[in-house]
């Protein structure tokens, strides 16, 4: 098969021939259709000192995909072949106390798809068959099942609800914003969101749905901060130019903001984003630095602030949530479909890297149907 690969240490990647895989008891092969390019393969791609740190080379990076599964190994009970599928990346170990306990997403001895084993940058992934997120046609509220789709005398009508290939190769990163965002309660609350990416400008639209009063997003790019309006946001602020402090009279706020959204983990970003809480403001942060960043720890204690890290999803509450979000929502699901900017063949893997890596646009997403 092909697929984008990583012989050794060092910077760069290969589109070169790779053993097909072959799936083992429990697990599930998907042919790939689509994947998306996120901030952990630039690091790959780089081989930065994150990327030296945390992987094996030889490997096969890519863990944001959509596919059909064209395989199962023994055991496998719940996909099957032609069932269209992501994946949740993050393989836990099922043993270890949080494991145990339900929270699978806190697994002290996760591996991840991309990082730790082969990915899905190629024609075809392996993964367990517990990680594989079946996307299922199902009736959008108030829309009729079209005839024949199992709703009983329903008749001709639109057809059922449908995730594209497009959007399901990001529903990983989606899933991001979606456990970020609401790492809180925020009907009619006040939102800032540091950081225009893709996760940021999701979180914005998943922030809207669940009924926040303002949401406030910053960055420095002029065109992501353009993409931002679309997300039904209040105020997209580029913070090279203006204060948050402004910000708040410019909306009539007469306290902070109420859950803070730290997307972009640039140093300055945080302390801005505590200056400008309510008392008993909760952040959450997804955004991560790359140094140390100057927290004034007397004003969290003395406001009562509550800072959460975020990594990854819940497994398997955030992906329930995000799909029916999507199912439920047309305007949500236009908004998170729009962040999607760019879809490059597979070949051109180094434009896409490269478009990803301007961080001037939206999502990029790579067609392995066209290689």
């Amino acid at each position: 098969m092909k697929a984008l690969y990583k012989a050794a240490a060092g910077a760069g990647l290969e589109l070169t021939d790779r053993p097909e895989p072959t799936p083992g008891p429990g697990e599930v092969k998907i042919r790939v259709h689509t994947t998306g390019i996120c901030g952990t393969d630039l690091h790959i791609l780089q081989w930065d000192a994150w990327a030296a740190r945390n992987l094996s080379a030889p490997l096969i990076p890519g863990h944001e995909f959509y596919g059909e599964v064209v395989e199962v190994g023994a055991a496998v009970t719940t996909v099957a072949v032609g069932d269209r599928v992501s994946g949740e990346g993050h393989i836990v170990c099922g043993l270890c106390r949080n494991c145990r306990a339900g929270r699978r997403h806190l697994c002290i001895q996760t591996s991840s798809v991309g990082v730790q084993r082969d990915g899905a940058f190629a024609e075809f992934v392996v993964m367990p068959e517990s990680n594989v997120w079946v996307h299922r046609a199902c009736r959008r509220k108030g829309v009729p099942l079209a005839a024949g789709a199992g709703a009983a005398g329903a008749g001709a009508g639109p057809e059922p609800y449908q995730v594209s290939p497009e959007l399901g190769a990001v529903f990983d990163p989606l899933g991001n914003a979606v456990h970020t965002a609401l790492a809180f309660p925020l009907v009619s609350e006040d939102v800032l969101i540091t950081g225009a990416g893709p996760i940021g400008l999701m979180a914005a639209a998943v922030a809207r749905h669940a009924g926040a009063r303002h949401i406030v997003i910053t960055d420095v790019s002029a065109p992501r901060l353009k993409l931002a309006e679309s997300m039904g946001v209040d105020l997209a602020v580029n913070v090279a130019t203006e204060r948050l402090r402004d910000v708040q009279v410019r909306l009539g706020m007469r306290e902070g903001f109420d859950v803070g959204l730290e997307m972009s983990g640039h140093p300055s970003a945080l302390p801005e984003m505590i200056d400008n809480m309510n008392h008993g403001g909760r952040i959450a942060l997804l955004g991560l630095p790359h140094g140390d960043i100057g927290v004034d720890f007397g004003r969290v204690v003395t406001h009562m602030l509550t800072l959460q890290g975020i990594y990854g999803r819940q497994m398997f509450e955030t992906w329930y949530a995000m799909s029916a979000l999507l199912e439920s929502d047309r305007e949500a699901h236009r908004r998170i479909e729009s962040v999607i900017t760019d879809v490059i063949p597979a070949r051109e893997w180094s434009r896409g890297f490269e478009a990803a890596a301007s961080a001037s646009g939206g999502k990029v997403v790579l067609d392995w149907r066209d290689l």
